[in-house]
């Protein structure tokens, strides 16, 4: 059963695509920052967010590549989405031209933003993810 957001939803595997919508209807701009601990469930999310805005590409974590792009069945630019845990200072996400990525009308999905606390946009909305138990996650949104 899925519970509502903002205060806090449940979801597993089973029903993540009723997450992903969620996460569509109450976000405040297109770009999400996830919060969770490693293993969470952020690329699977992504994952499923992707899949609900009709992307055609596979999604995987960008950790080494930092950033990956994906796109629309037309070849049209979708999202981009970076993992910034392998970051050893915020300003490395500068040499990547990160804050001309959040200046287009594309969906930008970021996880480990707590890496890169000053060039998170105000606007963002935080998906924050939560353990319960091996299928289990707790999701709210602020």
């Amino acid at each position: 059963m899925t519970i509502i957001y903002r205060e806090g939803m449940t979801y597993s595997l089973e029903n993540i695509k009723v997450a992903a919508k969620k996460i569509i209807e109450q976000r405040k701009s297109k770009i999400l920052c996830f919060y969770g601990d490693m293993g969470a469930g952020k690329t699977t999310l992504t994952k499923a967010l992707v899949k609900e805005l009709g992307g055609a590409d596979e999604v995987s974590s960008p950790t080494f590549g930092i950033v990956h792009e994906y796109h629309l069945k037309s070849g049209k630019l979708l999202a981009y989405h970076f993992d910034f845990y392998r970051l050893n200072d915020e300003t490395e996400a500068l040499d990547l031209g990160f804050e001309d990525y959040l200046h287009q009308d594309v969906w930008v999905f970021i996880e480990w933003p707590e890496k890169i606390p000053s060039y998170l946009p105000e606007d963002a909305t935080n998906v924050h993810i939560k353990i319960v138990d091996n299928e289990t996650r707790e999701l709210s949104l602020s």
